[in-house]
């Protein structure tokens, strides 16, 4: 139960700091409330809801495997929404 809890605290605290940093670039270059930005905070909001589904999904059978499955795709998401956010920057 306490892995649930910590799982789903990272899932916060990382796509968290992702529209955080969104959001200080579009505060550095002046352009806020970007088409740009917008599309990557909803984009970050839809991974957190689909991350956060799957946690709470109760019918899951080999939960090690579920949960590791969960870690990975929190990292190849967060990592293509990283990249679009340094691309903005470049």
């Amino acid at each position: 139960m306490a892995s649930i809890k910590l799982l789903k605290k990272e899932i916060n605290y990382v796509l968290g700091d992702l529209i955080e940093q969104v959001y200080h670039w579009e505060a550095s270059s002046q352009k806020i409330n970007s088409e740009e930005g917008n599309k990557l905070i909803d984009r970050c909001i839809q991974v957190y809801d689909e991350l956060i589904e799957l946690v709470n999904d109760k019918e899951v059978e080999l939960k090690k495997e579920h949960f590791s499955k969960i870690r990975t795709y929190l990292t190849e998401k967060t990592e293509a929404i990283q990249n679009e956010i340094e691309s903005l920057q470049s």
